[in-house]
């Protein structure tokens, strides 16, 4: 992925939809936007505090990303999500 963000495959539908552990390490952040297509995306901070570039999420915050929408994941502290895209 990027420097300092890890991702754990946990299943993969048919269609496409996929399920994921996201681990961001401290003062990780993905290069660019990250789009969301061609569907939305579920996300669940499961620890740490999740920041998309305009606010942080602590974690118990579950956040939709609707598709098309895009933001630039980073996390000052390090942080675990779990990530649903219901159609890939």
């Amino acid at each position: 992925m990027f420097p300092g963000i890890r991702s754990r495959p946990l299943w993969t539908g048919g269609n496409g939809a996929k399920a994921q552990v996201l681990e961001m390490d401290p003062g990780s952040c993905r290069e660019g936007l990250d789009v969301h297509a061609p569907g939305p995306e579920e996300v669940f901070v499961v620890s740490g505090t999740f920041h998309d570039g305009d606010r942080a999420h602590p974690a118990g915050t579950f956040l939709h990303a609707p598709a098309g929408s895009r933001y630039v994941p980073q996390s000052e502290n390090g942080c675990t999500l779990f990530v649903f895209s219901p159609e890939g």
